[in-house]
């Protein structure tokens, strides 16, 4: 069984959550302050209507600020004044369409928002943990179909994974210039396509299927023999908060861990992931193949070896992929019928926690 977060740990420690408006920095922002954390989020305004961020916080927003990663000046402030302890790095601009229209601007977000967080980061006395996360998509991908390991070489066919590559190179930039020789531990998290309740996003499976759903359209699928190592929000923020907790304790010694799915686990294609996740909807699987159309070239096989965070944290995927799947399912049914956000989300929370896959 793999380990979970500590609330002991996480309980009162200072926090700066980047990207705490987006689908993965609310669910980390919500489970952060369930063990105890005071969490600062920094972040634009949610970019999706709805939103998980505002649909969990109808009541009241949670401390933090709107505003831009590249923006020095507001980062230094933030820092300042929240000196944090921890600094969780979600903030991006996500999406591998988006970069192929927006190419500068992506490297911009991606590249250089990294650099001013960590010139804010190494002004502030209090920080002592620094976690990026990047994206699995940071390997040179040969479409061999094998599953890359943190030692395999980085590159990027799109703008998107060339951005996080080279996010991952200023990193570790950083690290070796100014943080190791202060004892500041800085690393970067590769997580695997994730998928979750609450996701709203654009240009994204999970997300289109509920929206063709809601409007009684056709789903349109550009790459449905494309594979990806699917993983729930859960599992992959687990692994996040786990090497976090390592990297400040001084018990983490690597400086780059993978988060995906068993390599064991037979790769699951997204024409199969939609087909699940509509039937599980109570609709029937049917969508159209838009392949044929012209469009950015994606890659078609992707795969994760997360060996070396087994051997590390002891983390390992809790739910199968096909368990990402049926909670991901039940979490929109239950939106659907009018449960609220925070009650969906806090009870997956609890049941993830209390190893209830």
């Amino acid at each position: 069984m793999t380990r979970l977060p500590d609330p002991e740990f996480w309980a009162g420690k200072r926090v700066l959550l980047s990207g705490h408006t987006g689908f993965k920095g609310s669910w980390a922002g919500l489970w952060l302050r369930e063990m105890g954390a005071h969490v600062t989020g920094y972040a634009l305004a949610p970019a999706s209507q709805p939103s998980l961020y505002a649909l969990l916080h109808e009541d009241e927003l949670p401390e933090g600020q709107f505003g831009d990663i590249r923006d020095r000046e507001a980062l230094a402030e933030t820092l300042r004044t929240s000196e944090p302890e921890i600094v969780l790095h979600m903030a991006a601009q996500p999406l591998v369409r988006e970069s192929y229209a927006a190419p500068a601007e992506t490297f911009d977000v991606n590249v250089m928002g990294t650099v001013r967080l960590l010139e804010a980061a190494r002004a502030a006395p209090s920080v002592k943990t620094i976690l990026v996360v990047t994206t699995d998509k940071v390997y040179r991908n040969d479409e061999s179909g094998r599953h890359f390991r943190e030692t395999d070489t980085l590159g990027g066919h799109d703008p998107y994974s060339g951005s996080k590559a080279a996010c991952e190179v200023a990193v570790a930039t950083w690290r070796s210039s100014y943080f190791n020789g202060r004892g500041i531990r800085v690393a970067t998290a590769r997580g695997g396509n994730v998928i979750g309740g609450g996701d709203f996003s654009t240009d994204r499976l999970v997300p289109d299927i509920v929206r063709a759903a809601l409007s009684g359209e056709r789903l349109h699928i550009r790459s449905p023999l494309a594979t990806r190592p699917w993983q729930h929000v859960l599992d992959c923020l687990n692994g996040y908060f786990l090497f976090a907790e390592s990297l400040y304790k001084g018990e983490a010694s690597v400086d780059a861990l993978n988060f995906g799915p068993s390599p064991t686990e037979q790769p699951i294609a997204v024409r199969d992931v939609a087909n699940a996740i509509q039937a599980a909807m109570g609709l029937s699987p049917q969508w159209d193949d838009v392949s044929s159309l012209a469009q950015p070239r994606e890659m078609q096989t992707l795969g994760l070896d997360p060996a070396l965070a087994a051997e590390t944290l002891a983390w390992r995927a809790r739910l199968t992929q096909r368990q990402a799947i049926e909670w991901t399912a039940h979490w929109y049914n239950g939106w659907r019928r009018g449960e609220t956000a925070r009650q969906l989300t806090l009870g997956q929370i609890a049941a993830f926690t209390k190893g209830r896959p």
